[in-house]
C-alpha cells in the first residue's frame, strides 16, 4: 500500500468528518436529517441547466471505465419513454476481473478504515454534485418521472449510502487497533501480552442491482462492502445501466486519485439471453452478495450462494387495513397517490387492501363496502383527472412485461377502475398506463395472495376487522412485505395492528392522510425492510447490514521482560 494514497485519504476523512459525525448522530436520533439537498434550487444553476445536454452527450456513445482487457462490448437499454440510449459498456472474462479485484485488495485493506471511510465520503459527495444529470440516467432507464429520479436515485440514494457509512464508522471505530492486556497473578508478576485487532475484509463482493431504482438499491450494498475493505462488482440490470455506470465511473475517479486500483469499483453487464449473476454469485472468491429482485431469485440466492453473506430484498403483498376513519376524502387521497406514485412500481406501494365487508364508520357517517371501494376508485380517478401532473406522478412502465401482467389480472376481479393508456406530453412513445383496481372476496386468496408487480392493487371484502388482520398477518408472514398500513379510529384495533406488525416483523403506518405516504422510506429514521418475514432477509440499514462484511482478526505476543516495565506504568 502506498503511504501516500492512505495519507490523502485520510485528508478527504477528516474534511468529511463532521458530515460523517452529524450521520452517526442521526441514525442515534433518529429524526428528520439529510445533508443532500433534494430541491434543484439548492444546486448550482450551470449543474442543473446543464445536465440534460450532460445526458444526451451520453447517448450513442462507448461507455469508458477502468478494468481487464474487454471481451466485447454489450448494450441495448431502451427508455420507457422511447428513447433509445445507444451507449455500449466493456464485458470482461469474470476471472480476469476478479484475479485484478484480488490483486487491489491488500492495499484497500490496509488503508485502514479512517482512510476508507475518507474516499468513500468523497465518492459520495461527488456523486451528490453529479444528481442533476445523474437524474435523467435514471429516467430513462426505470421509467421515473425526473423529479423523482432526482430525488431517489440522487439525494435519497446518496442519503442511504452515507446511513451505511455512519454505521461502519461506529463498528469500526469501536474496535481499538492495540492494547496491553495485564492479568494480576497475585504474588506473581502479573501476565502481560501486547494485542492488536485488524478489521480485515471477507472478500469479493457483487451487488446485483435491479431496473426499477438502479441507485437507491444498489448504493447501501456498494458502499456497506466497500468502506469495510471488500472490492466491489457492480452487475447492473440490462435494463438499467447508465446510472450505475455513472456512479461507478465517480468511485473510479475517486480511488484513482488517490492511488489505488480504481478497479476496486467495477462495473459488470450481461444480456437477457446470456446472465452472468448465478455464475458469479456461485464463485468461492465472492464473499459477498446484495440482491433486490424477485423472490425466486433471491431465494435461489440464499440458498445456493453458501460460501457468501448474501443481503436480499425480494418480493411481498404490502396491505392496507380500513376499519374505522375520522376524513375518508384525506384517507382516499392518500392512498389515491400512493398507488399512483411511479405507477405502483415501489417496493413499498400497496396491493392489498382490507375493507369489512359491513363498511366502515367516519365522523360523517357510515360508508358500506361499495361507497369506500368507489371512493378510492373515484379519488384515484380525480387524481389522474389532469393529464400532465398523472405522467408526472406516474412516470412510465420500465418493463413491457409489467404492462402485460396489468392486462391479464384484469380477470382477477370486479373492475373499480381499469388502466388505461396515456400519452404523455413529452415523450409520445412513453410506457404510460394508470392503476388498475379490482374488487375482490376474501376467499378468492389466489387472486390477491400474490406479488402483482405494478399499478395492480385489490379492496378486498372481509368479515370484519379482525378478519382483516388475521388475512393480512397470515399472507404476510408467508409471501412477506415492506409496508403495512392501518386506518383506524379504535385504540383496541390500533393495538393489535401494534402487536401484529412486530409478530410479522413489518413496517407499519397508522392513519397517514397527509402529505406522508406508506410507500415513503427516510434514511437515518426509517428502516427500510426488517429482514424478519419473506420479503427481504436484511434491513437497509442497520449495524447488522455492515458489520457482516468484515471481521475482527487479532494477534497477541508477551512482553519481553525490557518492555515490561512501560507497559505497567
Amino acid at each position: 500500500m502506498s503511504t501516500q494514497a492512505q495519507v490523502a485519504a485520510i485528508e478527504l476523512f477528516e474534511r468529511h468528518r463532521p458530515t460523517l459525525q452529524r450521520a452517526v448522530e442521526a441514525i442515534g436520533e433518529r429524526g428528520y436529517w439529510s445533508p443532500f439537498p433534494e430541491s434543484l434550487k439548492q444546486y448550482p444553476e450551470a449543474s442543473v441547466q446543464n445536465a440534460q445536454a450532460q445526458f444526451e452527450a451520453l447517448l450513442g456513445r462507448h461507455f469508458e471505465l477502468e478494468g481487464p482487457d474487454p471481451l466485447a462490448r454489450v448494450g441495448r437499454e431502451r427508455s420507457p419513454y422511447g428513447l433509445e440510449l445507444g451507449v455500449s459498456y466493456d464485458q470482461y472474462d469474470a476471472d480476469a476481473l476478479m484475479t485484478r479485484l484480488q490483486a487491489a485488495l491488500p492495499a484497500w485493506r490496509d488503508a485502514g478504515p479512517r482512510a476508507r471511510l475518507g474516499a468513500c465520503m468523497e465518492i459520495l459527495q461527488r456523486l451528490n454534485a453529479l444528481s442533476p444529470t445523474l437524474a435523467h440516467a435514471v429516467m430513462h432507464t426505470s421509467g421515473q418521472a425526473y423529479m423523482m429520479a432526482f430525488q431517489a436515485g440522487g439525494p435519497h440514494a446518496q442519503d442511504r449510502a452515507l446511513e451505511v457509512l455512519a454505521y461502519a464508522w461506529q463498528a469500526m471505530a469501536a474496535v481499538p487497533e492495540t492494547a496491553s492486556w495485564i492479568k494480576p497473578q497475585g504474588k506473581q508478576a502479573p501476565l502481560l501480552l501486547n494485542k492488536r485487532w485488524h478489521i480485515v475484509p471477507r472478500g469479493l463482493a457483487l451487488v446485483i442491482g435491479c431496473s426499477t431504482f438502479p441507485t437507491w438499491n444498489t448504493y447501501p450494498g456498494l458502499f456497506a462492502s466497500l468502506v469495510s475493505g471488500n472490492p466491489v462488482m457492480v452487475k447492473a440490470h440490462p435494463g438499467a445501466i447508465l446510472p450505475l455506470a455513472m456512479s461507478v465511473k465517480v468511485a473510479q475517479q475517486v480511488l484513482a486519485e488517490l492511488g489505488f486500483d480504481p478497479a476496486l469499483v467495477s462495473l459488470v453487464v450481461d444480456t437477457p439471453e446470456a446472465p452472468v449473476s448465478q455464475r458469479l454469485a456461485l464463485d468461492a472468491r465472492v464473499k459477498l452478495v446484495d440482491f433486490t429482485g424477485s423472490s425466486a431469485f433471491g431465494n435461489w440466492l440464499e440458498a445456493n450462494a453458501r460460501q457468501a453473506q448474501v443481503f436480499t430484498e425480494k418480493a411481498g403483498i404490502n396491505s392496507v387495513i380500513i376499519d374505522s376513519v375520522r376524513d375518508f376524502q384525506a384517507v382516499a387521497r392518500n392512498l389515491a397517490l400512493s398507488l399512483s406514485l411511479y405507477s405502483g412500481q415501489m417496493c413499498t406501494t400497496p396491493q392489498a387492501i382490507y375493507v369489512p365487508r359491513g363498511g366502515i364508520a367516519t365522523a360523517d357517517g357510515h360508508l358500506s363496502f361499495a361507497e369506500v371501494a368507489q371512493g378510492l376508485a373515484g379519488a384515484i380517478r380525480d387524481f389522474l383527472g389532469d393529464n400532465e401532473r398523472a405522467c408526472a406522478v406516474l412516470g412510465a412502465i420500465q418493463s413491457n412485461a409489467t404492462a402485460e401482467r396489468i392486462q391479464a389480472c384484469r380477470r382477477l376481479g370486479e373492475l373499480l377502475l381499469d388502466s388505461e393508456v396515456r400519452e404523455h406530453p413529452q415523450f409520445p412513445g412513453a410506457r404510460v398506463r394508470t392503476p388498475l383496481l379490482l374488487q375482490v372476496d376474501a376467499s378468492a386468496r389466489e387472486a390477491y395472495g400474490e406479488e402483482r408487480f405494478g399499478p395492480i392493487a385489490f379492496v378486498i371484502a372481509t368479515d370484519d376487522s379482525a378478519h382483516s388482520l388475521q388475512l393480512a398477518g397470515e399472507l404476510i408472514a408467508e409471501k412477506g412485505a415492506l409496508t403495512l398500513g392501518v386506518y383506524s379510529t379504535d385504540d383496541k384495533v390500533l393495538e393489535r395492528a401494534e402487536a401484529l406488525a412486530q409478530e410479522v416483523a413489518v413496517a407499519l403506518s397508522i392513519n397517514l392522510d397527509g402529505g406522508v405516504l406508506v410507500n415513503q422510506s427516510a434514511a437515518f429514521s426509517d428502516f427500510h425492510a426488517s429482514g424478519g418475514n419473506p420479503a427481504a432477509n436484511a434491513s437497509i440499514t442497520d449495524m447488522a447490514f455492515v458489520v457482516r462484511r468484515f471481521v475482527v482478526v487479532q494477534s497477541r505476543r508477551h512482553v519481553a521482560a525490557w518492555e515490561r516495565a512501560d507497559d505497567l506504568l
